[in-house]
């Protein structure tokens, strides 16, 4: 190979690696060495200590060996373990702090006791010479330690330092200014130390611990010198926001990272602190002036925020301190229109003042600042339509107090009828106002975008809440209320209709399109489907209280839902049909204890209910409201059966014509399953008639039964002659005879048991003539046990003449012909276990 090839694949060969990876390859060297040496100089102690022993003369009276008798010391082949060296449980760094704090504490304590138990025993010269020199030592001691790179050493002593000048300013109040007051003492003495204390961390920048001991001293001259003046509520809650102010332009215009963590906490606390005093005064103010003046230290909070928001828009905390600024502005200038305004427009007053900050939308504030500006202004009016709620509730939920009141006579007004079991809420009576005004704001503020059907379904109900509230908040006549509410519900499932089908698009107005199988329902759909549900039924709880209104809300809303069921598809066919069908059975009710008619008669009138199901069915293609109604006629036919309970003839005929309305429907091709209910309705039909004549034989009960399902088992299997025999004679011959027989051997007469065995001999004969299995057992069971009970008497009498011994002893020869048969079942297994162990 060429010298030039060589070479050059050498040096491409040499790997020098990184500092960071050669520095960790050196130490795991040296670890090793140091390791290998340990174990040397474990093994060199060793060696010493046998060479020492072989060295070390024997007794004068021990037996003297020759050389070639001594033993010879061989070494050991094997070697000490290395021990491995130990991990220190704590830092070098973190054993000095630890020793520094201390050592600081330790003489902060000290210099207190002096301070506090030693100083009366020392001159006036000597107190002073002491404290003058100690806190000039501790505070000059930080310059030279910070030359010799012992910061942390510094650290502690210029904290002893600051703690000695707190010292030094109680020591000078106790001894030359003890007439001062004491409280306004601390307040200057607090600011003096806080611009004492921030020259001296500015002279030293290395020290970290002044310049955020001085912050947080800052906090205190301002409110300690309003107290010592003995200010009012007004001027200390000032006092708090301007610290909060001070503290605020701190944190934003600072550079050191601890200042700005302590000026933002003071910032908060201070500000929180004097937030809530300016609202506590706000709403206790009793006139304007007060409401003023409350108003102003607000407005300087939330200036305090907004502005903080402002000059950090980029800062996570810029939207919050938005929002707070927000809510605060609403909290000013809506306690001062709350003075001026009676008890009941207080929350229309703070609601306009919410809905106002939705202004600086089109403004040049910051993102983040509108941001949580219009977050305010939506938390505003989220608490007014709470305050609105208990309203809602009450209206909605108060007339179902007339269920155990129904037709004892129509109240005077529409108050009295929501009010039948609940008390009006007071101060409520501009909870429609507010209402209103939100629904306005969430349809004109949502005009696109893809929250807008959401928002216009949220004004949809809200608007819905106002319509509720409204007769009863107005005092409108009884008979208006209702007319109020049958047209809330006709506006709802005109809403509900002609929504049906429209998209919402993002960017414009809504477009009809053609409806498709698969179009799912607007959320504006489904809410006004909703409330019309709901509002109807408010209605006809409304609609208890007089004969008259009753029937004509049943009648409208039978007819109204109707006509909607005829007009839509899909989804609002199959809820409004359900309803329709629903309220017509309510109807028929109503209708019959109108005529004073029985239960039992009112049942025939419901029955008309589920047939028009069952006609309506027949007809409609889809298979959602195909379903419903079903469902519903179902539910209808459940109430008619339950009103004619307690008179088995009219129960018979009902339970027969729902039988009927069965049939026709299973004449359907996609409903043949229902011909079992009606076979099952028809059969208790029958079964109730007959207990209604006091028929007891079960024959009768069993017979009408028996006989269609053999009919039925027949035909099954000459169409299929795989059909077991179980499964097309099993269960009719099951219903006769298992009913039969047990009558039969309840019975002393003769001819049940003589025709219940022939009926058994010729089952028995027709299967094993055709060869069917269920034929023969049944049959051939039914026929034995009746011959039992038919020999039963003569066994009986053949007992009697048996000894008393004898059935005992026949049992113990059972006993014993089992116990020999097992036992030569395991020496059987024992002989097998033999033999398996011999293999080998």
């Amino acid at each position: 190979m060429p010298y030039g090839v060589t070479r050059t694949t050498l040096r491409s060969m040499t790997n020098i690696p990184p500092p960071a990876e050669e520095l960790r390859i050196l130490d795991h060297e040296l670890r090793q060495l140091d390791a290998r040496r340990a174990q040397l100089l474990a093994r060199r102690s060793w060696l010493l200590g046998v060479l020492r022993s072989a060295k070390t003369p024997a007794p004068a009276w021990g037996p003297v060996q020759s050389p070639a008798q001594a033993p010879a010391q061989t070494p050991a082949v094997w070697s000490a373990p290395a021990p491995h060296p130990r991990r220190p449980e704590a830092t070098a760094p973190g054993v000095q702090n630890v020793l520094l704090v201390l050592g600081g504490v330790l003489l902060t304590v000290a210099a207190i006791a002096f301070t506090l138990v030693s100083w009366g025993h020392m001159g006036i010269a000597g107190r002073a010479a002491v404290l003058g020199a100690v806190t000039f030592a501790a505070l000059a001691a930080p310059v030279p330690l910070l030359r010799r790179g012992l910061r942390s050493t510094a650290e502690s002593v210029a904290g002893l330092g600051l703690v000695l000048t707190v010292l030094d300013a109680y020591a000078l109040h106790e001894v030359a200014l003890p007439e001062v007051d004491g409280t306004g003492y601390a307040a200057a003495a607090t600011a003096l130390l806080a611009v004492l204390w921030a020259a001296y961390g500015r002279s030293l920048g290395a020290l970290r611990l002044p310049l955020p001991a001085a912050m947080a001293t800052a906090q205190l001259p301002l409110l300690l010198w309003v107290m010592a003046a003995d200010a009012g509520h007004h001027t200390i809650t000032a006092a708090l926001l301007v610290t909060a102010a001070f503290d605020t332009v701190v944190a934003l215009s600072v550079s050191v990272r601890s200042v700005r963590v302590v000026a933002s906490v003071g910032a908060y606390g201070t500000g929180a602190w004097g937030v809530l005093a300016a609202g506590w005064l706000s709403w206790e103010a009793t006139g304007p002036s007060a409401a003023a003046r409350a108003a102003a230290l607000l407005a300087l909070a939330a200036a305090i925020a907004l502005g903080a928001a402002w000059r950090a828009p980029a800062a996570q905390a810029a939207p919050g301190l938005s929002l707070t600024g927000g809510l605060i502005t609403v909290a000013a200038a809506g306690g001062v229109l709350r003075s001026m305004l009676p008890d009941s427009w207080t929350v229309p007053g703070y609601l306009l003042c919410g809905v106002a900050l939705l202004a600086v939308r089109g403004t040049r504030l910051p993102e983040s600042v509108r941001h949580g500006l219009r977050w305010s202004s939506a938390s505003v009016q989220a608490l007014a339509v709470a305050w609105a709620l208990p309203l809602v509730a009450v209206v909605l939920a108060g007339p179902v107090g007339w269920a155990e009141h129904v037709w004892s006579g129509a109240p005077s007004g529409a108050r009295d009828a929501v009010t039948v079991s609940t008390p009006w809420p007071p101060n409520t009576e501009t909870a429609p106002l507010v209402l209103a005004a939100v629904a306005a704001v969430l349809a004109l503020t949502f005009r696109g975008g893809p929250h807008r059907s959401v928002a216009l379904s949220g004004a949809l109900g809200l608007t819905w809440a106002t319509a509720l509230v409204l007769p009863a908040t107005l005092g409108l006549p009884y008979l208006a209320a209702l007319l109020a509410q049958g047209a809330v519900t006709a506006a709802a499932l005109t809403t509900a209709t002609y929504s049906r089908h429209a998209h919402l698009p993002d960017d414009g107005p809504t477009r009809p399109t053609e409806p498709t199988a698969h179009t799912r329902p607007s959320p504006i759909t489904l809410t006004a489907l909703s409330l019309a549900l709901l509002t109807s039924l408010h209605l006809l709880a409304l609609s208890l209280a007089a004969e008259a209104a009753t029937l004509a809300v049943l009648g409208g809303l039978t007819a109204l839902f109707a006509a909607v069921a005829a007009r839509q598809r899909h989804e609002i066919r199959a809820v409004s049909a359900a309803a329709s069908l629903a309220y017509a059975t309510a109807l028929a009710c109503a209708t019959g204890a109108s005529l004073d008619w029985q239960p039992h008669h009112v049942a025939l009138l419901v029955l008309l209910v589920p047939a028009a199901a069952a006609l309506l069915a027949a007809r409609l293609k889809d298979a959602t409201p195909t379903l419903s109604v079903e469902i519903t006629g179902a539910v209808a036919a459940l109430v008619a059966i339950g009103l004619a309970f307690m008179e088995p003839p009219m129960l018979a005929l009902v339970l027969a014509l729902c039988g009927v309305i069965a049939a026709g429907t299973a004449v359907r091709p996609d409903r043949r399953q229902v011909g079992y209910a009606a076979a099952a309705l028809f059969v208790l039909a029958t079964w109730v008639r007959l207990a209604s004549w006091e028929v007891g034989s079960p024959e009768a009960y069993t017979l009408p039964v028996t006989v269609p399902a053999l009919v039925v088992g027949f035909v099954r299997r000459r169409r299929d002659p795989e059909t077991s025999s179980w499964t097309a004679y099993g269960p009719g011959l099951s219903v006769t005879l298992l009913p039969s027989l047990l009558a039969a051997w309840g019975d002393l007469d003769w001819p049940r048991p003589l025709l219940l065995g022939t009926a058994a001999l010729l089952v028995t004969l027709i299967g094993a003539r055709q060869r069917l299995q269920a034929l023969l057992v049944l049959g051939g069971a039914t026929l034995t046990l009746v011959a039992l009970h038919e020999l039963a008497p003569y066994i009986a009498q053949a007992m009697g003449a048996v000894p008393r011994w004898a059935p005992p002893a026949l049992a113990g020869l059972l006993l014993l012909a089992l116990g020999a048969t097992y036992e030569q079942r395991l020496q059987d297994a024992r002989r097998v276990r033999d033999v398996l162990g011999r293999m080998r």
